[in-house]
C-alpha cells in the first residue's frame, strides 16, 4: 500500500481478492436499475428495508439514542460506548452517501468495534439529508453535534480527548466542521485528531471524479454529481470554501489519517486534500489502498480489515 506514516501490510492475495470483488461488484451494480428513477426518500426507505443493493449491518442491541437542539431542531446522536472498560473520550463520526442517503444507525459493527478497540465513545450524528434539508443544514446539525461534544464530552464520556471523523459525505462534514469550530468558535483545538475515509472535498468535481464515467464501482461520475445537485438545492457555490473544504485555509487543523482506494472517483480528492493539509502545517498521514473501492472499508474484504485497523491504531496513538 502507498502511504506516508500508515501504509497497509497486505500480500498480492489481498490483493487479488479486492480486484475480484471489484468486478463482481460492478457487474450486479449494473444489472440493477437506475437509483436515480426513484426519490431520495423512496431510496432510504428501500435500504432501511434491506431492499438496497448492499445488506445492512446488524443494528447494535447496546447503542443509545441522544437528542440535542439545533438550529433546524432535534438532532439525534447514536452512541455506542466500549463495553469492557469506561470510555476515555469520544470520536464523533459522520456518516456517507451524498449529503443525501446514509444514517447513523447502519455501520453499529463498525462503530463498535472502533469503541472496542480505542476507548473511546462512538457518536454518529444523524444530521438532516438533502434535498428535504439541504446545504447549510446537514453542516449546521454536524457543527451543533461538535459544539456539544466540546462542551458536555467531559461529562458524558469520562475524558476531553475528541476525534471527528466518517466517511465520503461524511468526511467532508468532518473537514467543514472543523473549519467552522476555528473561524467561528475559536475552537480549533477541540479535536486531537481526524480520521477522514475517501472523502469528497471538492463540490466542483475534481479530475478523478469527473473523469471516471459511467462504471457503477459502488460510486460513478453521475451520482457524485447528483448528490451535489441535491445538497446544493438552493444554488450555493460549489466553490463556497464551507462546501468545498479543499478551498479553505486549512490553518490550524489537527493530525489526520486520509485514507482512499485506487478504485474510486474520489481519489483525486484525497491526494489533493492532504497535501494541502500538509502545506498547511498540519500532520497528516496518507494511505492509498490498490484494488480499493469506495468505501472498501465497509466490505468483508482484507483490504478492509487492514484499513480499519490502520484508522484504529492512529486514533489509539494520536489520543494517547
Amino acid at each position: 500500500m502507498a502511504g506516508s506514516g500508515g501504509g497497509l501490510d497486505c500480500d498480492a492475495a489481498a490483493l487479488a481478492e479486492a480486484r475480484a470483488f471489484n468486478e463482481d461488484l460492478t457487474r450486479r451494480l449494473s444489472m440493477l436499475p437506475d437509483q436515480w428513477s426513484y426519490p431520495p426518500a423512496v431510496i432510504r426507505e428501500r435500504r432501511a428495508e434491506g431492499l438496497g443493493p448492499f445488506p445492512q449491518p446488524p443494528k447494535s442491541p447496546d447503542a443509545q439514542t441522544l437528542s440535542i437542539e439545533g438550529p433546524h431542531g432535534p438532532v439525534p446522536l447514536r452512541v455506542l460506548r466500549p463495553t469492557t472498560r469506561e470510555p476515555r473520550g469520544a470520536y464523533l463520526h459522520f456518516h456517507g452517501g451524498g449529503w443525501t442517503l446514509g444514517a447513523a444507525d447502519e455501520q453499529d459493527p463498525r462503530l463498535a468495534e472502533i469503541a472496542e478497540r480505542t476507548g473511546l465513545a462512538v457518536v454518529s450524528v444523524a444530521y438532516r439529508l438533502a434535498p428535504e434539508h439541504p446545504y447549510p443544514q446537514g453542516p449546521d446539525d454536524c457543527e451543533t453535534a461538535a459544539l456539544w461534544l466540546f462542551r458536555e464530552g467531559a461529562r458524558a464520556f469520562g475524558g476531553t480527548r475528541f476525534a471527528i471523523g466518517g466517511e465520503s459525505a461524511g468526511a467532508n462534514l468532518a473537514a467543514t466542521t472543523l473549519l467552522r469550530l476555528r473561524d467561528r468558535h475559536g475552537a480549533a483545538d477541540a479535536f486531537a485528531a481526524a480520521v477522514l475515509v475517501c472523502g469528497c472535498f471538492d463540490l466542483r468535481l475534481t479530475p478523478s471524479a469527473r473523469n471516471w464515467g459511467p462504471r457503477k464501482l459502488v460510486l460513478n461520475s453521475r451520482d457524485i454529481d447528483q448528490f451535489v445537485r441535491h445538497y446544493l438545492a438552493h444554488g450555493t457555490d460549489p466553490a463556497d470554501p464551507d462546501v468545498s473544504p479543499l478551498l479553505a485555509d486549512l490553518a490550524g487543523m489537527p493530525p489526520a489519517h486520509f485514507v482512499v482506494g485506487d478504485a474510486d472517483p474520489l481519489l483525486d480528492d484525497t491526494l489533493f486534500m492532504a497535501a494541502r493539509w500538509r502545506a498547511a502545517g498540519c500532520p497528516a498521514e496518507l494511505v492509498v489502498v490498490p484494488e480499493g473501492c469506495h468505501l472498501f472499508q465497509h466490505f468483508p474484504l482484507e483490504i478492509a480489515r487492514a484499513s480499519n485497523a490502520a484508522i484504529d491504531a492512529f486514533l489509539t496513538r494520536t489520543l494517547a
